[in-house]
């Protein structure tokens, strides 16, 4: 958003496309689309569009809840978690509906 901003006030101030490309470090295509934008739509050019793609199913306060079950004692009668056990106590404790192993592995991962 900042650069955004900062290359329409150096456009209006009238440097060239060039100058403004170099200064910004984005291709003049780029800049060129955000003025366009801004002529368009004027400051909503400064905000970033939603994004195609997969919804996010599991967000950051159920990644940590997940991390915090597989850090806590294990149910009685297993001596570790697993990571298909965890899965299955996610879905019953109902921090998500459904949840895959492999998910759960990813999740681990990332946190260390």
């Amino acid at each position: 958003m900042y650069r955004r901003a900062l290359s329409l006030l150096e456009l209006d101030h009238g440097k060239t496309y060039t100058e403004v490309s170099e200064i910004i470090q984005v291709s003049i295509m780029t800049l060129s689309g955000w003025a366009a934008g801004y002529a368009e739509n004027g400051l909503q050019v400064l905000a970033d569009k939603p994004r195609s793609g997969r919804p996010v199913e599991i967000d950051g306060k159920q990644r940590a809840k997940i991390t915090a079950l597989a850090c806590s004692t294990p149910p009685e009668g297993y001596g570790q978690w697993s990571l298909r056990l965890l899965a299955e106590q996610v879905v019953e404790l109902g921090y998500c509906e459904h949840i895959s192993h492999t998910e759960v592995a990813d999740i681990l991962k990332k946190t260390n």
